[in-house]
């Protein structure tokens, strides 16, 4: 089976079961990955990480948009956001677990009521993970107790996310349309509200501060921007008034964004506020060079000056300084380039599905 329609399976892995006859555990697996029905990152999160953990355990763990259905077991909410919507309606008898990705109140009044929301059914919750050390002090500073708190990454499929040959990388610049003798920039998150146009700024993702950044950098440097992700109207509408040659393409399939990957020279994460973001370990395992906010995993991840550079957020001037550095040296890419991708495997899925299994849903399965 590819690697592709084993991830398309992953979600139906078989139910564990029980007893000398071999029937089917009745309703459910012991662990329930609840899910949007969009297919976004917090499902593929899902996918990847039942995946390991039936590896390790059989039917241990499937995804799930339906959360009332779960009665008894370990209900794993992929975001903090589908737990806020859906707390009051889960059964007693289910053990919780939730992964906090980023927000904090003075990112704006609808996260606040988050937080809020957030912070007064802690009592509900058994297990909050968290993908970085920032989130993980934040929450303590919350009251939310240690041991009900554990810090795991996001992961990456390193045999999946890998450099590209000088001929992949050709292929991957053809394919999405980049002229010969430009430099490619590349951003691939939503960073638009809703799941429209994306007019309306997420001011949290950094677009304002990547225009910023892109808009210095053209002045100098013959640069392309490479776009993936929904809601990317106003970073588009931005590089159109700039005048900056762009691409945005709306991947179907998850799997796609790897040659948008090998068609880069560079990846600008300018973020405010994240709790990974994925882009931080499919540079690295692309070896894509990067230059990121202090946000999320990237001051966990990122070696500054060895694997990337980080730059304080909003500080546009640090990220062209660097930026510029990488795109007038090949050298300098190379090296670092090399350097990310050699400290990538320890945030592999298959280390992070493991991670889950042993500090996350054993316990709890022990415990219920």
């Amino acid at each position: 089976m590819s690697l592709r329609d084993t991830l398309r399976s992953a979600a139906a892995l078989p139910w564990r079961t029980l007893g000398a006859m071999g029937l089917p555990v009745p309703g459910q697996t012991p662990v329930s990955f609840v899910v949007e029905r969009r297919d976004w990152s917090i499902r593929w999160d899902g996918i990847q990480i039942c995946r390991r953990v039936n590896e390790l355990d059989a039917g241990l763990a499937r995804l799930t948009t339906r959360p009332e259905r779960i009665v008894g077991g370990v209900a794993h909410f992929g975001s903090q956001f589908m737990w806020e919507v859906w707390h009051e309606h889960i059964s007693p008898k289910t053990a919780v677990a939730i992964s906090y990705f980023h927000g904090k109140p003075e990112d704006g009044p609808d996260m606040a009521r988050h937080v809020d929301a957030f912070r007064s059914a802690m009592h509900k919750i058994d297990r909050v993970i968290v993908a970085n050390s920032e989130v993980e002090t934040r929450l303590k500073g919350w009251g939310v107790p240690q041991d009900q708190l554990v810090r795991i990454p996001i992961g990456v499929d390193t045999k999946l996310f890998t450099p590209p040959s000088p001929d992949t990388r050709s292929a991957a610049r053809q394919k999405f349309g980049v002229p010969k003798n430009r430099l490619v920039i590349g951003s691939f998150q939503k960073d638009g509200n809703g799941w429209g146009d994306g007019m309306d700024p997420k001011l949290v993702k950094g677009p304002d501060l990547f225009l910023e950044a892109v808009a210095e950098l053209a002045k100098d440097f013959p640069i392309f921007v490479l776009l993936t992700g929904p809601a990317r109207g106003y970073v588009t509408t931005g590089l159109d008034r700039l005048g900056i040659p762009y691409a945005h393409h709306y991947l179907a399939d998850y799997l796609d964004i790897v040659p948008a990957y090998h068609a880069l020279d560079l990846y600008l994460m300018t973020s405010r506020e994240e709790g990974g973001p994925k882009a931080i370990l499919e540079c690295a395992a692309t070896g894509i060079p990067l230059v990121s906010s202090r946000v999320g995993m990237a001051t966990d991840v990122i070696e500054d000056g060895k694997t990337g550079f980080l730059v304080d957020v909003g500080d546009t001037a640090a990220t062209v300084r660097h930026a510029a550095a990488f795109l007038g040296n090949a050298d300098l890419r190379a090296t670092m380039s090399i350097a990310a991708h050699a400290a990538i495997e320890p945030y592999d899925w298959r280390h992070v599905g493991k991670l889950h299994y042993d500090n996350v849903y054993k316990p709890l399965i022990e415990r219920t």
